[in-house]
């Protein structure tokens, strides 16, 4: 198995939720603004609490909010 990369959907769901800011995830979930342009970016892979954490404030299954796929 190759490396592995995680996507995610946040800044398209972010919009949908109304034009939700970085910093109003960032406050709802416990982790700074930068965190979540870290983790948007893919710059950053959240814990698993933290990814859990996020698909519950768009009210989505983890899949719908993630993906991994081989980046090789």
């Amino acid at each position: 198995m190759g490396k592995l990369e995680i996507t995610n959907n946040i800044r398209r769901l972010r919009f949908d939720c109304n034009e939700m800011t970085q910093k109003d995830l960032a406050e709802r979930v416990g982790v700074t603004r930068q965190t979540i342009v870290a983790v948007e970016n893919a710059k950053y892979s959240p814990s698993l609490e933290l990814a859990i954490l996020i698909s519950r404030v768009f009210d989505k299954p983890l899949e719908e909010v993630f993906d991994i796929h081989d980046a090789s």
